[in-house]
């Protein structure tokens, strides 16, 4: 795979329960490094918060990925010029996607999302909260007719995952291949 062809993806965490689902996520993309030209990392406050509170530690201090300020708009996915492929929000509060919905680019998070959207290119919001109201919904109709893609973090059972991680993993990996990623990973109706 040569380097036009590898991804250049952007991760944002927000403070939405489900820190899980960001810590495989981005332990996956460790695997997949030779498919991956550079992943940014972006993470609110509050997802940092949650972090160490469900997982007890702050090891997306420890990761390989560049991680930048949620108000750096010098990022180089702020602008559609750095031809980021996709982004990747997990977990995805309803606040921002809502701010999202809505056009409104308050932080970096917000603004790598509305450049996915205006230059075409992947927006994957794995959306974590229940019950939905209806502007959680019309939010999603919105995003969903803008061309980004909301995955709820609605884990399989049929691959029988073995622990949390496992059960984590149906949806991410999932998401990896909305993205185009190559993995191995449970296939319905395979042997």
């Amino acid at each position: 795979m040569g380097i036009q062809n590898k991804h250049k993806l952007v991760v944002a965490i927000t403070g939405a329960s489900g820190a899980i689902y960001a810590k495989v996520l981005l332990h996956k993309l460790q695997q997949l490094q030779e498919q991956i030209e550079d992943v940014g990392l972006v993470m609110s406050d509050n997802a940092k918060q949650v972090w160490q509170f469900e997982l007890g530690n702050s090891d997306y201090e420890k990761l390989p990925f560049k991680l930048y300020n949620k108000s750096d708009f010098f990022a180089p996915f702020a602008s559609g010029s750095a031809r980021y492929t996709g982004m990747i929000i997990c977990p995805c509060s309803v606040g921002t996607m809502a701010r999202i919905a809505s056009g409104i680019s308050n932080d970096l998070t917000t603004r790598a999302a509305d450049v996915m959207l205006k230059e075409r290119r992947k927006l994957i919001l794995i959306t974590r909260d229940t019950p939905l109201s209806l502007i959680h919904i019309n939010n999603m109709k919105t995003i969903t007719e803008a061309g980004g893609i909301i995955c709820p973090a609605s884990p399989s059972f049929y691959s029988q995952p073995k622990d949390f991680e496992a059960l984590a993993a149906t949806v991410i990996d999932r998401v990896l291949d909305l993205c185009g990623m190559e993995l191995s990973t449970y296939r319905w109706g395979n042997k």
